[in-house]
């Protein structure tokens, strides 16, 4: 088995236009000089020509897609990491990942991935960790396991996934799963991303009696910081709108200016007991070195079992089960959505080197957790590049070595307060809210599973238990709404496993555990 996979390439690409009014005869063939790309090797490795392409497009392209996918660099190590166990996700044995070695592993994993993409899937596709996989280990993962035990199970995920691509199991998965279904849990992430960002903003808090959160303090914001939030957020909001390229990574820059300015004339400090209105994570200081040698001491620390060993079989398998549907879909769903941007798609959706594909996608969960950077996989944000003419893997490889250049800009991640990259969050989310189109909420049977799904990964602060929600709704109401033959089969083995995983306290009593 070779994991480059050429089924349908004859047929993907577009073919150069041809003069209507002015036919090739043999003497203009045999005559005319060919473009200077077409006898480069990269033209011919790449079939740059042959999908309507230019070099200086893919260029082109490679480049703008960083420069949009660039904010991960800095937003990454500060949602996984910090520079003290003061101001970062500790997990249950109290052990916390260094902000400036997170920003390293976060530029070195997404740039040998993107390269590698587009060397094997020929697809001008971007990889970097993914935002709702790591927001899930920081917030619910490593409040069971520590943070190696959890990218093990980030490891087991993409060791699975890449087993999937090889033996086609994900293309049959991904269809027993209905549409709706699979978009209410991307609606349901982007959702529970931007409550993580409200409330680390300080914009939503909880509050010891009445509501359960409420707006800032007493429903009023009283905090400087806050308010850099807020005004980072309309930034970055009206960036994205104009379709500004690079919109969230100079929304980041912009605002974390705003907020150094603010701080040298008005020195909040750091949040702490005596000052709850100080800056989260870090305070937006410009000083000492921006630019450093990377520190990669992440790779490699991981713990591939240890959490079966912690929390039981049960509980971890289902754990990586949520990785598994988190990076499954949603990477499937956006390949699928940028191969149709590029003009590459076959009619039924599919895409040149699909099997190639997915088993690179894979390899970047399997890499993203062997160097503690979180999963890696493909970004929505490549729109940007294909949308300046990149048609091919060339694309990716320029945007890949950006990324390893990225390493060594790790220092500027001290720089930026939590509020600025909780700003980051609520776009995103938004973002990822527009697949709610997707879902048809006039047929009750399925606007509840979703409706189910959607909410409760916020309000239960979990992706696994609105998935599991979802999955177990939509069998049941399905069944006896007398549609039970439409339910796929494998959509009622996983609700049982749901069923199990949620009952696991008191399985666990009567099993004496």
């Amino acid at each position: 088995m070779t994991i480059l996979d050429n089924s349908h390439e004859e047929h993907s690409a577009p073919q150069p236009r041809s003069a209507k009014t002015a036919p090739r005869t043999p003497s203009a063939q045999a005559g005319t000089p060919r473009p200077p790309a077409l006898n480069s090797f990269l033209d011919r490795f790449f079939q740059v020509t042959q999908r309507g392409s230019t070099l200086a497009r893919e260029f082109r392209g490679g480049l703008v897609t960083f420069f949009t996918m660039a904010y991960i660099v800095i937003l990454n190590p500060l949602i996984l990491g910090g520079f003290s166990a003061g101001n970062a996700p500790t997990d249950v044995a109290g052990g916390w990942l260094s902000a400036a070695q997170v920003g390293a592993v976060t530029g070195l994993t997404a740039g040998v991935m993107t390269i590698l993409f587009g060397l094997v899937a020929n697809l001008p596709f971007g990889l970097a960790a993914g935002l709702g996989i790591n927001s899930f280990l920081a917030v619910s993962v490593i409040q069971e396991v520590t943070w190696a035990e959890a990218m093990g199970l980030v490891v087991i995920n993409g060791i699975l996934i890449v087993l999937f691509g090889v033996t086609g199991a994900r293309t049959a998965i991904f269809r027993a799963v209905p549409k709706e279904l699979k978009a209410a849990i991307t609606v349901g992430i982007g959702l529970f991303i931007a409550f993580i960002g409200f409330v680390d903003s300080g914009f939503v808090k909880a509050t010891a009696g009445g509501p359960p959160v409420q707006l800032g303090n007493g429903g009023s914001i009283t905090s400087v910081p806050t308010l850099v939030f807020i005004v980072g957020l309309l930034a970055m909001g009206i960036l994205v709108a104009r379709k500004v390229q690079g919109g969230l990574l100079i929304g980041i820059v912009a605002t974390t200016f705003l907020a150094a300015v603010v701080e040298a004339v008005m020195k909040i400090g750091p949040a702490s007991e005596t000052n709850p209105g100080g800056w989260h994570l870090n305070t937006p200081v410009l000083s000492g070195q921006l630019v450093s040698a990377p520190d990669l001491a992440l790779v490699g620390q991981f713990d591939l079992f240890g959490s079966f060993a912690r929390i039981g079989g049960l509980a971890a398998t289902m754990l990586v089960f949520t990785l598994v549907f988190t990076n499954f879909f949603d990477a499937m769903g956006t390949m699928t959505g940028l191969a149709k941007s590029a003009g590459v798609a076959h009619k039924d959706g599919t895409f040149p080197r699909l099997k190639s594909a997915f088993i690179v996608e894979g390899l970047g969960a399997v890499a993203g957790g062997a160097t503690s950077g979180s999963s890696n996989t493909v970004y929505i944000d490549s729109a940007a590049g294909i949308g300046e003419g990149a048609r091919t893997g060339l694309a990716s490889v320029v945007t890949g070595v950006l990324f390893l250049g990225s390493m060594f800009l790790t220092p500027l991640t001290s720089v930026v307060p939590l509020e600025v990259a909780a700003a980051a969050l609520v776009v995103v989310g938004a973002m990822m809210m527009a697949q709610i189109r997707e879902i048809k909420f006039s047929k009750f049977s399925v606007a509840l599973p979703a409706f189910l799904t959607i909410v409760t990964m916020p309000l239960s602060y979990s992706i696994a238990n609105g998935i599991g929600v979802g999955f177990i709704s939509w069998a049941i109401i399905g069944a006896a709404s007398g549609k039970a033959k439409k339910v796929h089969p494998l959509m009622w083995v996983v609700s049982a496993g749901f069923l199990i995983y949620f009952a696991r306290g008191p399985i666990n009593l009567l099993l004496g555990a």
